[in-house]
């Protein structure tokens, strides 16, 4: 059995890439600190507890599991934060990003798929968005995810490694299966918010900024599936397998919708009113972000086929009414 190193994979996105990497053949050996991760969302081979910033830590796991391939979602991610404390996101994400770099190199583990985002792209209104697009980030966390971009391309350089960068937009829906799904402490994302509000669990969905140049005066954002999203990376790694070159791809729908277009998806989903309270722009946030790319379809042969704004609602309200994690 082939074994993929999968850091982050006790958070959201990477506990849905260990499932997805188990159902194509691989065993995923986890590699996270859990501080962001749960130790309930590790259900889908090893588990190594480490940290990025520990390169003894990351010796130890290559040698000890030789893996094929590394799949890297570790990072903070909080777009607020990084504008608030700069320092620690370049120090958590382009630091030990490059420690796991330089582990992997060492270890001839020579194939790397990298999450990164759309955030690298900055605010780039009336802009159609993809791989070739200028990478102009706004924020600490997506000015992070772009340095890490360039730290890949100057080791395939010097030392042949491969990788297949993803830029991301907004992630969204669960497993349908039940098995990991969203759960953050404390929570950021718009749809988790959205439905802890209709759910009671807090008072309402506070909506940052409703003055945006957008029909509404709220922010638009693209939503891929989480499932659709994870099938992407086995794509990437069947694709570095193959003996393909590096690439980029963006993973969008292509289409956009505003937070209050969300909302009221979530009101139909849920046959529920969500309680909302208008509040002012986060630093950070840009107006509009969506993808302009087909390229992941065309050359991956990626379908996102779970990508429809009431499936995503949909899944994500069925975890969230049953699956949070304790540990």
């Amino acid at each position: 059995m082939k074994h993929v190193l999968v850091t982050g994979g006790a958070g959201y996105i990477g506990s849905h890439a260990c499932k997805a990497l188990r159902d194509a053949g691989f065993v995923p050996v986890t590699f996270d600190n859990l501080v962001t991760g749960w130790q309930d969302a590790v259900k889908f081979g090893p588990f190594v507890k480490g940290d990025l910033m520990d390169r003894d830590a990351l010796d130890a796991a290559f040698a000890q599991y030789s893996p094929v391939a590394v799949m890297h979602f570790a990072a903070l991610s909080q777009v607020g934060e990084s504008m608030a404390e700069p320092g620690k996101y370049w120090r958590n994400n382009v630091m030990g990003s490059l420690n796991l770099i330089e582990a992997a190199t060492a270890a001839g583990c020579l194939d790397f798929v990298f999450s990164s985002t759309c955030a690298t792209y900055g605010d780039q209104d009336n802009v159609v968005l993809d791989e070739g697009s200028a990478q102009m980030p706004i924020n600490a966390y997506g000015a992070s995810k772009r340095a890490i971009e360039d730290i890949l391309r100057d080791f395939e350089a010097a030392h042949g490694l491969r990788h297949v960068i993803f830029r991301y937009f907004n992630v969204a829906g669960a497993d349908p299966d039940g098995e990991v799904g969203e759960f953050h402490q404390p929570e950021t994302h718009l749809i988790p918010l959205m439905l802890d509000a209709i759910a009671g669990k807090r008072a309402a969905l506070t909506v940052h900024g409703t003055d945006y140049d957008t029909p509404d005066g709220t922010c638009i954002r693209d939503y891929v599936h989480v499932c659709d999203l994870v099938d992407a990376h086995v794509l990437g790694l069947k694709w570095l397998s193959d003996g393909k070159d590096s690439a980029v791809f963006n993973l969008g729908t292509g289409t956009g919708f505003s937070v209050r277009e969300v909302i009221d998806h979530s009101a139909e989903v849920t046959n529920r009113a969500v309680p909302v309270n208008d509040g002012p722009r986060r630093a950070g946030d840009c107006t509009k972000l969506v993808s302009g790319s087909t390229k992941a379809e065309q050359e991956l042969g990626w379908t996102p086929a779970r990508s429809t704004l009431s499936q995503m609602i949909s899944d994500a309200w069925r975890w969230h009414q049953t699956g949070h994690y304790t540990a």
